[in-house]
């Protein structure tokens, strides 16, 4: 054998043999955090992936939370937060290093968002690096069509890719429950899905003790998989509400800006066409004497989802101006042309930064005015939130809830590196 082919045998050995070690020392990790919840859906997956961490800390449980929606955070189980240090950017991988940092923190539960869109890397991140005992799809709603697509029940597929073998499995998705019950029969997991019945069982009372608006459904899961863990209903509502929301989470703003009265909302994070419409629609419900403006954030690399939300546009309650920022309005712009939209009713302020995005919709505004932010929370959106939120009037306090003191805001540490 020439020296080239021995040295060539003598790397793949190594690189087995290293390969080999990294999976024991992956399971031994895994084995040592008892319950593990992995959470995925289109929608909702870090306000759920939080809530359900609250509620389970609420019961007394030792719980390390991570998060990869608008800002990657590792919850450690004082609450503290630590932000995801991503040298070569966002890749799967980082979950062996989560399960890893749990296990060091002695952790008896881990709930961790699911970070992969592709059906294959979605597969792998379940059976190779979480091997979940709980698993949660809150919802399969058309996104990432480009990924997972083309059509809805084609996400729904995708999204299944995570369904734990021989586990439990919660959901919220009733469109295509379906395809969800073929799932989970064919891993042997058991799947409870939330109707109708749970989701009117949460009242307006649990809903009032949230510092943000949060959604019916995803408090209604997050409870079934708390009490699945056997902490009792109410102890993991209380959690829940004191909990740390989600950067993205949806969230009103009120300004008073120079005789102007201005209501931002924060709906970035809701970058489907059923969940924008939901929310924009809610809105202008919630505020009907205000002039009313739609803010999409576009971006060049999310096309499809520009595209989607330009069609879907006529259906809405009608705007009384829309607007189009960041990158690759074009693709929305058209998109709503051809589903018969005004296109001469869009002001599109392409490639502008944050300030004078901020001060056009000032211009637009009339003396009430109803500002709702769609599309992407990445890039301006963020920058966006942040300048209204800095301008807004503080929150006041909520009312008491019967026999609790109403929360405050809980303010987030500065979050430091993992």
């Amino acid at each position: 054998m020439s020296y080239a082919a021995e040295l060539l045998t003598g790397l793949v050995l190594f690189v087995v043999a290293w390969l080999g070690h990294e999976v024991v020392r992956h399971r031994r990790a895994l084995r040592r955090i008892p319950v593990r919840v992995h959470v995925n859906g289109t929608r909702g997956k870090s306000s759920v992936t939080r809530l359900i961490a609250a509620g389970l800390r609420a019961g007394d449980k030792r719980v390390v939370a991570k998060t990869t929606g608008t800002l990657a955070r590792v919850i450690l189980p004082g609450e503290r937060e630590l932000a995801v240090f991503r040298p070569l950017g966002a890749n799967v991988r980082e979950q062996i290093r989560i399960v890893r940092f749990a296990a060091e923190q002695k952790a008896e539960v881990l709930v961790v968002e699911c970070m992969a869109l592709q059906p294959i890397l979605q597969w792998l991140s379940e059976r190779m690096f979480v091997r979940a005992t709980h698993g949660v799809i809150t919802n399969a709603r058309p996104d990432h069509l480009d990924v997972m697509g083309p059509g809805g029940d084609d996400v729904a597929k995708a999204l299944c890719g995570m369904m734990p073998v021989e586990a439990a499995c919660f959901t919220a998705e009733r469109e295509r429950l379906a395809i969800l019950e073929m799932a989970a029969k064919d891993r042997g997991s058991r799947l409870a899905a939330i109707g109708e019945d749970e989701v009117e069982a949460i009242r307006d009372a649990d809903m009032e003790g949230f510092v943000h608006f949060e959604h019916r459904e995803n408090v209604a899961l997050a409870l079934a998989v708390c009490e699945d863990l056997g902490v009792p209903r109410e102890v993991a509502l209380r959690g829940m509400w004191e909990g740390t929301p989600d950067p993205g989470a949806l969230v009103f703003h009120h300004l008073d800006f120079f005789g102007r009265e201005l209501v931002f909302v924060n709906a970035f994070a809701a970058n489907d066409p059923i969940s924008s419409q939901q929310i924009w629609e809610m809105c202008v419900e919630r505020f009907p004497e205000h002039r009313s403006v739609a803010v999409f954030n576009c971006r060049v690399d999310r096309a499809d989802r520009s595209r989607q939300l330009g069609q879907a546009l006529p259906a809405w309650a009608p705007p009384d101006h829309v607007v189009a920022v960041g990158t690759g309005t074009l693709f929305f712009g058209r998109a709503a042309a051809a589903a018969g939209w005004d296109v001469s009713r869009v002001v599109n302020i392409e490639d502008r930064d944050a300030r004078e995005v901020f001060e056009r919709l000032i211009e637009l505004a009339g003396e009430r005015t109803l500002i709702v932010g769609l599309g992407n929370i990445g890039g301006l959106g963020l920058d966006l939130v942040r300048l209204f939120r800095n301008r807004a009037r503080r929150r006041p306090a909520l009312a008491p809830l019967p026999d609790r003191a109403a929360p405050s805001a809980p303010t987030p540490a500065p979050a430091e590196d993992l």
